[in-house]
């Protein structure tokens, strides 16, 4: 006798394998407003704000931005977990778009508010709301990275959806990147410009929710689906799928390169660049507005190469340009913004492609087993990637500390030159280092459109249909010799 296997629902419906309106292309893309903002602003600019504003030593500030996000790695497989069951009229995964959403902002915003003023009291608190700011991202970012997978089943379909919503992320990164430090200057800089910044990163961050889930509301919705009876078993699963290991695996580390540049445009600008007031901005406009532009390119050449080696393409550009950056001391001005557009285009591909591969890993397993834990695998990957945004930071403040940074209470202060080599290696060498040779390990990874282009009815079974004994072998193969 065989128990029957555990249900937590009705199956889910399966995704079409037709084109998706431009509402839905257009309204699932925007939510990347809200996590573009969050995954800039705070690398950007957190530590900067604790070592130069709050006046906390540059390693125990890299401390403070590396803790809130770890936990976000235990938490965000949790959180996939609930969003895979969660039944509502909204379906599974867009009620967490907006709550998650609306809670990001106005923690983000708290996260500035600097109500201790400067010390130690102000390094604890910024820690605590980064903690509730990190816990109501996780909210919002693991269901809404699952939707692709649910919301169509069509191969190349996906890397259009993926297109929008990285040209979307592009715009985020550039708006709240480039104005961001402009707002706090605006705003008087020290504690008050920090303010005025929160506040206006809380208000992008919630229209990038609430069009995303106003905008996704006529889109095919998951539901509560047959999965795993437990966490540790849908990991297991997970775990076991080898594409999307070799994936996350590359992911995370180039993530981590990608985040030494973010946490160092601040620090390269003043003292590298000499130009603390608008090189952040010119740093970002070059980084992200080529992004924009080549955005469609990087769609050609992944319809036509393959996702795979658009990946890898992309991330050789991408620490090739870093490496060259070595030398920004003695190149002009211009010629050090031209490199930073390169690596701003293979940036562009990095995105858009590991993106649209997630959800064919995804669509993989779903066909391998006829189950959909999109939730789970979502919520690995979210955690990969925050834990990755999160040592970007906090390996660039280690740098620093060993190289001998200063930090101030009242604004950026001249650096001996140990201190600017530092600055200059962790801005260029050491992203290099990271997002280059991880392409190696995408060896593993082995999907191509034909396993993953597949229709509603290529997955409509569940494990009752090959639910049998050893008993129905043997009759069949008793069939078997009658019939020879």
């Amino acid at each position: 006798m065989h128990a029957p296997p555990v249900r937590s629902g009705p199956p889910a419906a399966a995704p079409g394998a037709g084109p998706l309106p431009r509402q839905v292309h257009a309204g699932y893309a925007l939510g990347s407003l809200a996590t573009g903002a969050f995954g800039t602003v705070p690398g950007l600019l957190l530590l900067p704000y604790l070592t130069d504003t709050l006046g906390t030593a540059a390693g125990v500030a890299a401390l403070l931005v590396l803790g809130p996000k770890a936990w976000d790695v235990l938490l965000n497989p949790v959180v996939g977990r609930l969003s895979d069951r969660t039944r509502s009229r909204w379906g599974a995964r867009r009620p967490y778009l907006l709550v998650g959403g609306l809670a990001l902002a106005l923690c983000f915003a708290a996260i500035f508010a600097g109500p201790f003023g400067t010390g130690p009291a102000a390094g604890a608190y910024v820690a605590l709301a980064f903690l509730a700011t990190a816990t109501a991202f996780a909210f919002f970012q693991v269901p809404y990275v699952a939707m692709p997978a649910e919301l169509t089943g069509d191969y190349a379909e996906r890397t259009r959806l993926m297109t929008w919503r990285i040209a979307v992320l592009a715009l985020a990164i550039l708006v709240s990147g480039a104005l961001a430090p402009m707002v706090v200057t605006a705003g008087g800089d020290g504690l008050a410009g920090y303010r005025w910044m929160g506040l206006f990163v809380a208000g992008l961050i919630a229209v990038g929710a609430l069009g995303a889930f106003l905008g996704t509301r006529s889109a095919p919705t998951g539901a509560v689906a047959e999965s795993e009876p437990t966490l540790r078993a849908q990991l297991a699963v997970a775990g076991q799928a080898r594409a999307f290991r070799a994936l996350l695996l590359c992911f995370v580390i180039q993530s981590v390169g990608v985040a030494t540049i973010l946490a160092g445009v601040n620090y390269f600008a003043g003292h590298i660049l000499r130009d603390p007031d608008t090189g952040p901005t010119v740093l970002f406009a070059c980084f992200v507005g080529p992004a924009l532009l080549v955005m469609p390119l990087w769609s050609r050449v992944g319809a036509r190469l393959g996702k795979l080696t658009g990946l890898v393409l992309a991330s050789l550009i991408f620490a090739v340009g870093a490496f060259a950056l070595v030398a920004a001391p003695v190149l002009p001005a211009v010629a050090t913004y031209a490199v930073v557009a390169l690596i701003g285009c293979g940036y562009a591909g990095q995105q858009v492609f590991a993106l649209a591969m997630l959800p064919d890993c995804i669509a993989y397993d779903t066909a391998r087993t006829g189950r959909r834990q999109a939730g789970v695998f979502t919520g690995l990957w979210t955690a990969g990637e925050t834990l990755g945004l999160a040592l970007g930071p906090g390996l660039y403040g280690l740098v620093l500390q060993l190289s001998g940074y200063v930090s101030s209470s009242t604004g950026p202060v001249a650096q001996s030159d140990p201190a600017r080599l530092g600055i200059l290696l962790g801005f260029t060498v050491l992203p290099a280092l990271l997002v280059g040779p991880a392409v190696l390990l995408l060896r593993g990874y082995h999907l191509t459109p034909t396993d993953v282009d597949f229709t509603p009815t290529d997955v409509d079974f569940t494990p009752a249909d090959v639910d049998f004994t050893p008993a129905d072998v043997e009759q069949a193969a008793g069939h078997g010799k009658g019939d020879a």
